[in-house]
């Protein structure tokens, strides 16, 4: 006969077994805007990313991971739906509450986003900074007009973006230094500013601090949580603190590769960059000099977002949740350094569209591993579900992606043969391990075909359609199933 206390013992044991089937992890997914693979963990040499590198080591590194729009708010939208493009058309930065695909605001029987889905089965959700398109989670404009609404309804439990003496959410995004910011009626349009002495004198360090006292309660609650902590920089204007303007300048940094304008249909003239104020001619291409000037403008700020990246995992680990959290960091697409004489997104080339994505699972990429396989920014919601099991799985809508888990539990070494990936008027880019095929579709007949060889060179230099027919129609037939 059992004891009272044996059973109680055997009920405990069996309930902590139950509950450790569902919500297996806790989640911290970091995303940084305009981060190209431009870190020391993707071979990119002098490194300017040490945070990233270490947590690298004890991750799934994606060398191949790709957006599936080239433009913030779209990309976000793909990431936080799961659902792509070539069924919504969601191509534009206000897809999440403008048009045919808006967010509803009244809950539906499924979740429409991935936090609401966490949050549906008890996770706690936080969101800081830019995880969906606006800079805080709320609908306002640059110019600080609209209602503020969630942006992503029924996701957060708390949106805890700090705002310092920029006040709003926009005034953080495109901000300089003392309050100041692009969009205050001040005129404030500098390239680049590194007079910051401290973190916390930007906003970027702001949100680390805020993260790190979310990081700290959860530590003491116990309670499950999903955290979105989206950085804004190296997002022009390019602003960091001078101590890395310092560091980065007195590196040896080469102009961009392949610096001249492509013969190529798929280009534009980087109208927001030259917008902006510099110290010298707005030529495009730029003077040689002139483009280490703003290439190692655009490596200080990620030197600055590494930072506080490094400030925000030391924390989770201090607070004891190291071994029960899944780390995501993810750029929400890449962004031209004067490759091309581009220095934007908004493209369907290789450098615009590939972006870092790391995945850290405790017990599971404890050795680090570098991966080849093929990623769409599509994949990291289905993947979630699979690592974390949470309680609530029902969504609105279909997901579209495909889970990853399989190649970061080491079972598979890949799960698609392509990666693809979209921009306005009807130009659909395909990814395979070798080629980027990139073309516009028009009547449901694809014009402008270029096709280049990746293992070449990223950069659009030689159109090789005419001598890869076999490798075109191929390609093709992936771009009639997935066209819009």
């Amino acid at each position: 006969m059992l004891r009272i206390g044996t059973l109680v013992v055997l009920l405990t044991l069996t309930w902590v077994s139950c509950a450790s089937a569902e919500n297996n992890y806790n989640v911290l997914m970091i995303a940084v805007d305009d981060l190209r693979p431009e870190l020391g963990c993707y071979g990119r040499s002098p490194t300017v990313s040490p945070s990233l590198d270490q947590l690298a080591k004890h991750s799934v590194v994606f060398r191949n991971h790709f957006v599936q729009v080239p433009t913030c708010g779209a990309s976000r939208f793909a990431l936080l739906t799961g659902r792509s493009p070539g069924k919504t058309g969601a191509l534009g930065n206000n897809a999440l509450y403008d048009g045919k695909n808006a967010l509803l605001p009244k809950q539906q029987p499924g979740a429409q986003s991935l936090p609401e889905l966490f949050r549906r089965s008890g996770y706690h959700t936080t969101l800081i900074g830019k995880i969906s398109h606006t800079a805080d989670g709320k609908v306002y404009a640059y110019n600080g007009k609209g209602d503020g609404r969630d942006e992503v309804p029924h996701a957060w439990d708390d949106l805890a973006t700090p705002y310092g003496p920029w006040k709003r959410g926009w005034g953080i995004f495109f901000a300089y230094a003392d309050g100041k910011h692009r969009e205050d009626g001040g005129g404030h349009l500098d390239l680049m500013e590194f007079t910051a002495q401290q973190d916390n004198e930007l906003p970027d360090g702001m949100m680390a601090e805020t993260a790190i006292e979310k990081l700290q309660a959860y530590g003491q609650s116990g309670q499950r949580f999903f955290m979105g902590l989206g950085f804004f920089k190296p997002h022009l204007p390019f602003v960091a603190t001078q101590k890395d303007w310092e560091a980065v300048d007195a590196m040896d940094i080469q102009p961009a590769p392949h610096g001249t304008k492509p013969q190529t249909n798929y280009w534009h003239s980087s109208g927001e960059f030259y917008k902006y104020k510099t110290d010298y001619p707005k030529t495009n291409p730029l003077a040689p000099e002139d483009q280490i000037t703003a290439r190692k403008a655009y490596l200080a700020c990620v030197r600055y977002t590494d930072r506080q990246i490094g400030k925000v995992l030391a924390a989770l680990k201090e607070s004891g949740l190291e071994d029960s959290t899944i780390v995501i960091v993810w750029g929400d697409h890449g962004w031209q350094l004067g490759e091309s004489a581009l220095w934007a997104k908004h493209v369907s080339h290789e450098r615009a569209l590939n972006s870092p994505l790391l995945i850290k699972v405790p017990g599971v990429t404890d050795q680090g591993q570098m991966t080849t396989a093929l990623a769409e920014t599509l994949d990291i919601y289905p993947t979630l579900v699979s690592l974390c099991d949470p309680k609530f799985q029902k969504t609105e809508h279909p997901l579209d992606g495909v889970s990853l888990a399989p190649i970061v539990e080491g079972t598979q070494a890949k799960v698609r043969d392509v990666a693809v990936s979209y921009w306005r008027g009807n130009q659909v880019s395909i990814r395979d391990d070798q080629h980027r095929l990139i073309v516009q579709m028009k009547n449901g007949r694809p014009q402008q075909v270029e096709l280049y060889d990746i293992s070449e060179t990223p950069d659009p230099i030689e159109n090789v359609a005419q001598k890869k027919p076999e490798v075109v129609s191929k390609l093709l037939q992936v771009v009639q199933d997935a066209a819009p």
